[in-house]
């Protein structure tokens, strides 16, 4: 008997379409959320029902602490689990998978052909059939009572963010490779959404944060250390410091220039917070450019010391660099009255100087030397006057210019809170721009704003360092626009990249470039300039831009943007009024 048309056709997949709603439902919750933790809990129980799961946990990977910490956990939660943990968390060193996908090796495994990083499955025996095998995961199931679990990277900005948790109890199926695939695809939806509610919470976190490596920036280092050493003063908590210089970064990048240069201090960086972990509540941080450092309060000067070798030697392992040069400064060891933060850091400051001249294997302790101990001698050599204020490291001294994210978001986070009393939007506007000038030595600065609702923009201020060679000056310009016509306004519409960045973006022009925008690089042209770069964002008395102008001299303005976005948001944080 002949089969009908019917017959021949293949059954019809329910799977695909309830997979696509669950990415719209996903999409819709996360995006309706008021917070991130609002965001991270709707996303674990609505990814726990469309993947059979009993289950679901999400998490950050904390490089700055070393730690693995639980937002939300969803379903059925075993003793000692909370729904919204204050504090869950673990030391990622019992997890070899994260540090191997935060090393970035084996890239073929972990990512897919679409460049999504690639979910896979751990069972409570031990086993994994698509991925990593991870002992630490393993125990945690059985701890829990759990059979098999689900993991699923999550990237946020192009950087290693944390994970999707799933998990199964006994009794049921194994998740299979479909299973791991839509995880996949889920992670990335929930990152997106992730983004938009990071977004929201940036600003609490601008000021204390690397942007290039995510650890800890100056300030936050400095904050930490100041409390570390208040404590060490009440109960004698031993207070250690280690500073490292990345070896090889200049050769690097001269050779094959700075994105390779950024991805050598990565990788550091993710060393660093790997050996910070074995240190609890060790604080990692970027001071700025090639340096780093590791505070510790409480861990004894022996186990310090102990962990500054284990990185030296991790150092050595990174492709394309050249180890570190490791200073190690702590109040366990016989270096005198330890009382201010300078005093630390001028230590940690001279061993790691002399630690250049020697093994990148080892590193230099201040007070372990030879009698006199020439470390000792090395950072009592010029003091600040008594009671003086707080000297420049000698890091950052005597540096007039730099374009590094790391110094840009220091200087202009201190000069915002050296203002006395409050202050309006344009003022603390005028402080960044006055500042990321300097640092960049830029021709010029302009700060426009757009009132609420309008598509109109106006010129509320501008500073001019030097004239150019153009048609027209910056400083000829507007002073003739404000002079002619004080309220005069620019139409949004002729400029899309403009009105794109006063929503909270950022933007960067070279001249000469094919495909640039002709009325902003028309801009460019009549002022005689090179390059330039501009960053905006809102606050409730409307839009504002912020726009720097670059000739010959000026630092290189690629990949100023995003610092350049994060400061607009800090000062944008404050009082809100309209110029």
């Amino acid at each position: 008997m002949q089969a009908s048309a019917s017959e021949d056709a293949p059954p019809t997949d329910p799977v695909p379409g309830a997979r696509l709603r669950a990415v719209v439902a996903l999409a819709q919750a996360m995006a309706a959320a008021p917070d991130g933790r609002a965001a991270a809990q709707a996303a674990a129980g609505l990814t726990r029902e469309v993947l059979g799961a009993e289950f679901a946990a999400i998490s950050m990977w904390e490089r700055e602490r070393g730690r693995l910490r639980v937002l939300v956990n969803d379903g059925l939660l075993a003793p000692g689990e909370e729904a919204l943990p204050a504090d869950e968390s673990y030391p990622l060193g019992e997890y070899p998978e994260i540090a191997r996908f935060l090393a970035e090796r084996g890239l073929g495994e972990i990512f897919t052909q679409d460049g999504l990083p690639r979910a896979w499955v751990q069972s409570a025996e031990g086993g994994s059939a698509n991925g990593p095998v991870s002992s630490g995961r393993a125990a945690s199931l059985r701890r829990r009572g759990r059979a098999c679990c689900l993991v699923a990277p999550i990237l946020l900005g192009g950087r290693a963010w944390g994970e999707l948790y799933l998990a199964r109890t006994a009794g049921r199926p194994v998740f299979d490779d479909s299973e791991a695939e839509f995880a996949t695809v889920l992670a990335a939806q929930l990152s997106a959404g992730l983004a938009q509610s990071e977004r929201l919470e940036e600003v609490s976190r601008l000021a204390f944060t690397d942007p290039l490596t995510g650890l800890a920036n100056r300030r936050a280092v400095d904050a930490r250390l100041d409390a570390a050493l208040e404590q060490h003063r009440l109960d004698g908590t031993v207070v250690s410091l280690v500073v490292c210089d990345v070896n090889g970064l200049k050769r690097v990048n001269d050779e094959k220039g700075h994105e390779w240069g950024d991805r050598l201090l990565e990788q550091f960086a993710n060393q660093l917070s790997l050996c910070g972990a074995m240190l609890p509540g060790a604080l990692a941080g970027r001071l700025g450019g090639d340096e780093f450092c590791l505070v510790a309060s409480g861990p004894s000067a022996d186990e310090v010391v102990r962990v500054a070798e284990e990185l030296c030697a991790q150092a050595l392992s990174i492709e394309q660099g050249e180890g570190v040069a490791c200073g190690v400064a702590s109040t366990g060891d016989p270096i005198g009255p330890v009382t201010t933060a300078d005093r630390l850091f001028r230590l940690a400051d001279a061993a790691q100087y002399r630690a250049k001249s020697g093994p990148a294997a080892q590193p230099v302790v201040a007070g372990r030397g030879s009698l006199p101990d020439p470390t000792l001698s090395l950072a009592d050599t010029g003091p600040r006057p008594a009671g003086g204020p707080r000297t420049e490291r000698r890091r950052f001294r005597g540096a007039r210019h730099t374009a590094d994210p790391g110094q840009l978001l220091a200087a202009v986070t201190a000069a915002l809170d050296d203002r006395p009393g409050p202050t309006g939007s344009l003022a603390r506007l005028e402080t960044v721009a006055e500042i990321v000038s300097q640092l960049l030595d830029a021709v010029g600065w302009w700060v426009s704003f757009v009132p609420p609702g309008s598509t109109t923009m106006h010129t509320a201020g501008y500073g001019v360092r030097r004239m150019t060679r153009g048609p027209g000056s910056v400083r000829a310009q507007v002073q003739r626009a404000m002079n002619e016509a004080p309220d005069a306004v620019f139409d949004l519409s002729a400029y899309p990249l403009t009105a794109l960045a006063i929503r909270g973006g950022s933007f960067g022009l070279r001249t000469g470039v094919p495909g640039n925008d002709p009325a902003e690089e028309a801009v460019l042209v009549v002022g005689g300039y090179r390059a330039m770069v501009a960053a905006g964002g809102a606050n409730p008395a409307g839009g504002w831009l912020l726009e720097f102008f670059a000739d010959e001299s000026t630092l290189s303005l690629s990949g100023v943007g995003p610092t350049l976005r994060a400061l607009v948001a800090v000062a944008l944080s404050g009082p809100a009024s309209p110029p």
